[in-house]
């Protein structure tokens, strides 16, 4: 029968040919030189339905990654750990050996939860080491602090915790407090830098009226190295029952509040070196 082809004209012929090459083992380009057929598209044709040899296959990259996923299943492992111990998409792993057993649980729910806790607790811990390295770090950093330094913190800390006059309401008195007993120490440190008098100041709780006051001027006393004695009558706020208050229980000690007594003199100064700070801040951002 004549092939439109001309040359390849007997093409049953050649295809007997080709298979026979095929099946015994030959490659594309083997069959080429050996039938002499340099058309692609009739070569094809000759071959087609014929599997090529296994030895001319490319290798699979993924052959050996399907072949341990499947074997880690068989042993009883989740998508999970398979997918971090080789390294692939959740997809192939799926793909590899969803025809596989699904493998018994290997903990009980209460050890699942106690293993998820016990790792939460772990991650916890080394996290909260970080931070403290962090701030054991800054710590150093600051340990040598000159009076410049104190003086100029000292600025900023009453600035944005003391109490301030008003264009309309000119009251010219130099009141701070808060409830960190670290920044009330600043504060009084800053306080002698200045050579204000102990004598002047005057202390007093703000707490709330279902705290216990007692507890909170024995705790502020330490801190400020006074006697509880000393204390004025402490401000109580009152309570919102809409409220729900987590500034409670034993660590809850309220605010201290601390006048200077004759201080309006002090207080003009802390308006005049705040403003020059800012000044001074300003021309960095220029």
């Amino acid at each position: 029968m004549a092939h439109p082809t001309g040359k390849y004209a007997d093409f049953e012929a050649l295809r007997d040919q080709a298979v026979a090459l095929r099946r015994a083992g030959y490659s594309l380009r083997q069959i080429r030189e050996e039938l002499k057929i340099y058309n692609n598209d009739i070569l094809n044709q000759l071959v087609k339905g014929e599997p090529p040899p296994a030895w001319t296959k490319r290798p699979n990259a993924k052959d050996d990654l399907r072949a341990k996923a499947r074997e880690l299943r068989l042993q009883g492992w989740t998508y999970d750990q398979i997918e971090v111990e080789l390294g692939c998409s959740r997809s192939s792993v799926s793909l590899w050996v969803r025809d596989l057993p699904k493998p018994e649980p290997r903990y009980t729910p209460e050890e699942q939860r106690q293993l998820m806790n016990d790792g939460l607790a772990r991650r916890r811990a080394a996290d909260e080491e970080g931070r403290r390295r962090t701030r054991d770090a800054a710590h150093r950093e600051t340990r040598e602090l000159t009076d410049r330094e104190l003086f100029t913190a000292g600025v900023a800390l009453y600035w944005a915790e003391g109490a301030k006059s008003k264009p309309y309401d000119r009251r010219e008195r130099a009141v701070f407090d808060n409830s960190d007993p670290g920044v009330i120490q600043t504060y009084l440190a800053w306080l002698d830098l200045l050579g204000i008098d102990r004598k002047r100041l005057g202390f007093r709780v703000l707490i709330h009226e279902s705290a216990d006051t007692d507890a909170a001027h024995a705790f502020w006393a330490e801190i400020v190295d006074i006697d509880p004695s000393a204390f004025a009558r402490p401000t109580l706020k009152k309570h919102n029952p809409k409220t729900v208050r987590k500034n409670t229980g034993e660590s809850y000690h309220g605010c201290l509040t601390v006048t200077v007594a004759r201080s309006a003199d002090l207080y003009n100064r802390i308006e005049g070196w705040w403003s020059g700070i800012v000044a001074h801040a300003r021309t960095r951002l220029r």
